[in-house]
């Protein structure tokens, strides 16, 4: 790889263009690239069998998150400006940490960041950093086929919330076991999360969004609860979600006609600059998950903020000439008009 200035308007410091002869093979990380000889097996499917536990303990989780949308108006307004830090925080967490940091290594991380990112994750509660990374990296690896997690051939809801409420495909689970999680193991952050993960959910879930406000600003425990633990967590989740099922489902794909992942604006806004997904998935290793930077991306402006503070640094780009060139040869034409 080459170094080079950038095509969007990031400023994180110490950027690598990447060029065509780096995609594929060449690459660093091959993990999450599309696996083009995997074939499904042949027969009937394997029979669905609901995870009950997590049926009922997701309905209790939304059911409270509805019922917490009825405190909004007796919430302090100190509380909501909690609930919003919660919110960012926690989707940071999923984003910066699990996702472009750990699942894609787009992007190289100084161990004070890694550590904010990992407290922040577990706020999150989207499983541990290393499951998540594991799970997203044979998505992209087996999109849309059994071995894919969330696989949206499956439908909305199965791609949504479905896959979290019943056993995992046996493909899934064989072939997740082959990926290279070699750099996670050796993450000393990830490990140390992953073995203390029930705690510190327990603590940055739901202990700290609900104690604060109700020990510094005196914020009744049920609003303390039901705004920004309860609701602020499903909201974050939905959020995440709409990433592998709306943003499978609705949009345009300029860069890539032949994936079903495609361009969501709202999903992106929802998510913190997650929904440029057609773009994602053709470039996975792009810092910025997208071809324009921090534009409706807040989490292209965190990375490019932590590298002023010379946190962040090395983030992969992808050239304005690949992008282009992919465009012309793959797209669906949708970028001449936007």
């Amino acid at each position: 790889m080459k170094f080079g200035g950038s095509q969007s308007s990031g400023t994180c410091v110490e950027t690598k263009t990447v060029t065509a002869k780096d995609i594929g093979a060449d690459r660093v990380m091959t993990d999450d690239i599309f696996d083009t000889t995997y074939c499904e097996k042949a027969g009937p499917k394997p029979p669905m069998v609901i995870v009950w536990r997590n049926v009922i303990l997701m309905s209790l989780l939304h059911l409270g998150a509805l019922y917490g949308v009825f405190y909004l108006p007796s919430a302090k307004p100190l509380t909501l400006v909690w609930a919003i830090f919660c919110f960012m925080s926690s989707a940071l967490g999923v984003t910066a940490g699990a996702h472009r940091l750990w699942s894609h290594r787009s992007y190289k991380a100084k161990l004070p960041l890694r550590i904010f990112l990992a407290v922040a994750n577990s706020m999150a509660f989207q499983n541990d950093i290393y499951e998540w990374a594991r799970d997203h990296r044979g998505h992209h690896k087996y999109s849309e086929t059994d071995a894919d997690p969330h696989n949206a051939s499956r439908g909305f809801f199965f791609s949504h919330i479905g896959w979290l409420l019943m056993r995992k495909h046996p493909d899934v689970i064989e072939k997740g076991g082959k990926l290279d999680l070699s750099d996670l193991r050796a993450d000393k952050v990830v490990m140390f999360q992953r073995r203390h993960y029930k705690k510190s959910i327990l603590v940055m879930c739901f202990i700290v969004p609900t104690m604060i406000p109700w020990y510094f600003w005196g914020e009744s425990l049920a609003v303390a609860f039901y705004i920004p633990c309860i609701l602020r967590y499903a909201l974050v989740l939905n959020a995440t979600w709409l990433v592998n099922s709306a943003a499978h489902m609705f949009g345009n794909r300029p860069y890539d006609k032949n994936i079903n992942p495609r361009e969501n604006t709202l999903v992106a806004l929802g998510a913190i600059g997650e929904g440029f997904h057609n773009y994602h998935h053709t470039f996975p290793f792009d810092y910025s998950s997208s071809e324009f930077g921090i534009r409706l991306n807040l989490t292209t402006c965190f990375i490019d903020l932590m590298g002023l503070l010379g946190l962040a640094s090395d983030c992969k780009m992808v050239s304005k000439e690949t992008i282009l060139a992919r465009k012309m040869r793959t797209g669906d034409g949708s970028h001449r008009s936007g």
